[in-house]
């Protein structure tokens, strides 16, 4: 897997890198997109693996299910902050500065401080199997919050974050060309997410 994993992260670069077109006013600093939305949207699954895992591990109490939603967590942690870091770059060369309390921004900002706090929490209780517990159920009350912050609220108010690629007239405004090459960094990206997962050790 690492393999093709190798050679389909280098395709997807290569692609990104020389056929991608530069953007009027922003140059090739733009591309810098293909790595934004990948690392949001892994995120979001790894959250919601999470919370699946937690599930697994409350109906099943096997603590490899938990050691499995700790992961999750632990990569959707370090995603959304890749995620959030790269956003701040790209609002910095749109609109001057690198934070400014846009409702997307804000938002993310609560989901990193919500699996800051299970984190924390993990290595706070040292009992194995009361943090297990404790994880999940955390885990599973989180996971509820993750539409809301990424989806639903900042749509609900002005931001200067650029339309999804979905816009809200349902019709997604991008050559075919670049919609691809977006859909293969996604792809690249979760597929990343799925070997990092994989591994033993974490």
């Amino acid at each position: 897997m690492l393999k093709f994993l190798t050679i389909f992260t280098t395709l997807t670069v290569a692609a990104i890198i020389f056929i991608v077109p530069p953007v009027q006013g922003l140059g090739n600093l733009a591309k810098i997109i293909y790595f934004h939305i990948p690392t949001a949207w892994v995120s979001v699954i790894a959250f919601f693996c999470s919370a699946f895992f937690a599930a697994k591990f409350l109906k099943s109490q096997e603590l490899k299910f938990d050691k499995l939603s700790a992961k999750s967590a632990k990569l959707g942690f370090i995603f959304v902050l890749l995620a959030t870091i790269s956003g701040a770059i790209f609002s910095k060369l749109t609109w001057g500065a690198y934070w400014n309390w846009d409702p997307r921004q804000t938002t993310i900002f609560v989901l990193i401080l919500i699996y800051g706090a299970y984190l924390t929490l993990r290595s706070a209780v040292t009992d194995e199997k009361i943090r297990a517990k404790v994880s999940a159920v955390y885990s599973l009350l989180s996971v509820l919050t993750v539409p809301f912050l990424v989806f639903i609220i900042p749509r609900m108010y002005f931001s200067l974050h650029p339309e999804p690629i979905l816009n809200q007239a349902g019709k997604l405004e991008m050559d075919t060309e670049i919609l691809i090459i977006l859909i293969a960094a996604l792809v690249d990206t979760t597929i990343i997410f799925i070997y990092l997962l994989r591994q033993k050790a974490m």
